[in-house]
């Protein structure tokens, strides 16, 4: 089973953090963010990975190289400029192959166990959910049972999730396409399956809120 990790967007709301360092290569515990997913797919047994690019990629390929030291394979999807996530799971599809993948985003922080989700094969997507965060507003889907449900936006999409890569091939490569309201539709027709995970997950999506876990985690 094959990962793919989401590494290719802007940061603009990290700023200046951002402005010489791609967010997956910003510090978390002394290490990079992606590097925390890195090791935690390979002791999940997730060796081949792929990596999409695109806002300073040579950095980030520069820092991670093709992923040996961090006990996995990685494969380069170069974007030249983001395509959102589902344009980027369709224009990496040759790299993907046809067997469901485990997708994370590049810029969170869990300590979510990707070898639960070995094994399953979803038509669409299988995603993990968890509590909406207090700085949010509104969610983005409910649960019944295992079904993905379009509203109540109760519970918030982690960023992690097995997809079926075959599915994302009726999209035009190189677009730029959402995944947000394409997971609504398929929920709608009952497509999609979820989970919630009650651990501990991070949305780092602002220089406060990596402080935060920073400081979360050394009291730890």
């Amino acid at each position: 089973m094959k990962a793919m990790i989401l590494a290719a967007g802007l940061g603009k709301r990290m700023l200046p953090l951002t402005r010489d360092c791609p967010k997956p290569l910003l510090k978390v515990a002394g290490r990079p963010l992606i590097e925390h997913h890195l090791l935690r797919l390979a002791a999940a047994g997730i060796s081949e990975v792929v990596i999409n690019t695109a806002y300073l990629a040579d950095k980030l390929e520069s820092y991670l190289g093709n992923g040996k030291q961090f006990g996995v394979n990685i494969q380069y999807s170069r974007e030249g400029e983001p395509l959102e996530t589902a344009g980027a799971i369709a224009f990496a599809a040759p790299l993907l192959g046809k067997q469901p993948f485990i997708l994370v985003n590049g810029d969170v922080f869990t300590d979510y166990s990707f070898e639960s989700l070995k094994g399953i094969d979803p038509e669409i997507a299988h995603i993990v959910l968890t509590k909406k965060p207090d700085y949010l507003v509104d969610g983005d889907f409910s649960l019944s049972g295992n079904l993905l449900l379009s509203e109540p936006r109760q519970f918030t999409y982690t960023g992690i999730g097995v997809y079926n890569p075959v599915w994302f091939t009726q999209f035009p490569k190189g677009e730029s396409i959402a995944l947000g309201p394409i997971l609504r539709e398929q929920a709608l027709a009952a497509r999609v399956t979820a989970e919630l995970y009650t651990g501990a997950w991070y949305d780092v999506g602002t220089p406060k809120r990596l402080a935060t876990l920073e400081k979360n985690l050394r009291q730890h």
